[in-house]
């Protein structure tokens, strides 16, 4: 219900607009001048105000409207005036009035200026929400400012307002959850349940059950009946992480609910309808698992009408340090340290690092750092060896043994100085070896070359989706 403030110094206008905007379910409250109207502005948050031109003191009404716009910018102000004037309508609209209009008034064209305001202050509050959830997202959760997040984010802004299937894939660790978190969020469904099922946790006998409920007695220890995850998600959004893990007769019922919007429980007879909005995710090719059988091309298609890429951080150019420094930023103030910064030669080691777990690994890392940084500053020992497991034992990413060399200088810092690994006779003998890699390519392009070009037959010679093809050939594009 839209609330109205009606400001005129005339008893009777302000009793007339009461009794017309209360015959259409409006709140209506109404003041004789500026000073009264001030202190209801700054109780009430208006849709619309309908303020007389000409008022005494100690406020005009282009002050009033003024005045209005500082404390409820979202609030429409309509002028009324017995003087019409060119230049008065002027000031109006400049100063921000939603329209002017000039007394005597017909009923029915006040109530289509006050609907039509009223509507607009409401989109514009609506407007203002979204917005602040989009800040929220693109700000303090999903963190970059790369050109690769800046289009992932215009994606998702846009798919977010529709109902479609969304399909999201990219390596571990590099933020698909909240990926699924911004589509609900910018969603009309924000209001509404978001839950988040990790396929890959409930083992296979259970996974039709979690999924979409049982009825009691429908197997041994089912002893009442349960609500699966489905029905909890309905009218709202169902996050399915890892739906490569799901087993083959669980994919059969995701088929059919995506094809009916009806679920049966385990047990059941009868089928319910539930509304939910499904956000699927896996870092696992889906493609490679339909043709060795372990997962349904029917499904793919159902869960793949809208595909959102999340690309991995070694990808996303200069995002590194921004998403370092968020992350210090998190940790300092939940530690109640005084770290404020990283040292030049900790954020080089950060941004030279390929993270090949992606934004998760670099969180840890920061976390980890700031928890042991003895000053204000994230020094380079504070951060740990960066690398998989053969990292903690000496063994860097590159697969090359250092040796610790102090730095020059009074510093505790050590860095650490290559030295030339000592390869075994086994790995002397396969050095010259082409990588599995290199054969892969080498095969598709002579597939290639032998079809003269026609991608369709080289997929189906080589029993590959003309996706895997595409996607393989960009890779080799940018590899050079």
């Amino acid at each position: 219900m839209a609330r109205i403030l009606v400001i005129d110094d005339l008893a009777a206008t302000r009793d007339l607009l009461t009794k017309l905007f209360a015959s259409q379910g409006y709140a209506v409250d109404a003041v004789p001048d500026g000073a009264k109207a001030h202190e209801h502005i700054k109780k009430v948050d208006y849709d619309v105000v309908f303020t007389d031109l000409r008022l005494g003191y100690p406020y005009d009404g282009l002050e009033v409207l003024e005045m209005i716009k500082k404390i409820r910018p979202r609030t429409q102000v309509v002028i009324m005036t017995a003087f019409s004037s060119v230049e008065s309508s002027v000031l109006a609209m400049k100063a921000g009035a939603y329209d002017y209009i000039t007394k005597p008034f017909k009923g029915e064209e006040v109530l289509l200026l006050a609907a039509r305001a009223a509507e607009k202050a409401q989109l514009t509050e609506r407007l203002h929400d979204l917005e602040g959830k989009a800040a929220t997202v693109g700000a303090t959760e999903i963190v970059g400012r790369s050109t690769e997040m800046v289009r992932l984010m215009r994606l998702v802004g846009q798919v977010a307002r529709t109902d479609a299937t969304v399909l999201v894939v990219g390596e571990s660790g590099t933020g698909k959850e909240l990926v699924a978190q911004a589509l609900h969020q910018l969603s009309p469904r924000v209001d509404k349940p978001f839950v988040v099922v990790n396929c890959g946790a409930i083992p296979e006998n259970l996974q039709e059950s979690e999924f979409f409920g049982h009825v009691k007695g429908a197997f041994t220890g089912a002893i009442r009946t349960k609500t699966g995850l489905f029905e909890q998600a309905h009218s709202g959004t169902l996050f399915l992480d890892e739906v490569g893990e799901t087993s083959l007769a669980t994919q059969v019922k995701l088929l059919r609910f995506l094809q009916t919007g009806e679920l049966r429980k385990v047990g059941g007879t009868d089928p319910v309808h539930v509304d939910v909005r499904l956000v699927a995710a896996t870092n696992r090719d889906l493609e490679s698992m339909i043709l060795d059988k372990s997962f349904r091309e029917d499904l793919y298609y159902r869960l793949n009408i809208i595909a959102v890429e999340v690309p991995p951080l070694r990808e996303r150019g200069g995002d590194v340090e921004t998403l370092a420094s968020y992350f210090l930023a998190l940790f300092a103030r939940k530690l109640s340290n005084s770290v404020t910064g990283f040292s030049d030669g900790a954020m080089e080691r950060l941004t030279s690092y390929h993270w090949p777990g992606n934004v998760r690994e670099l969180e840890n890392a920061v976390e980890r750092a700031v928890t042991l940084a003895r000053g204000t500053r994230v020094e380079v020992e504070d951060l740990p060896r960066l690398g998989r497991a053969g990292a903690r034992l000496g063994v860097p990413s590159d697969g090359v043994f250092r040796t610790p060399v102090p730095l020059a200088g009074p510093t505790t810092s050590m860095e650490w100085e290559p030295v030339a690994p000592r390869p075994s006779p086994i790995e002397a003998e396969i050095a010259g070896f082409p990588t599995l890699k290199e054969m892969e390519r080498r095969h598709i392009e002579r597939a290639l070359a032998h079809f003269k070009g026609s991608r369709t037959r080289t997929c189906k010679a080589l029993g590959i989706s003309k996706a895997t093809l595409w996607r393989k050939l960009k890779s080799y594009e940018q590899n050079g």
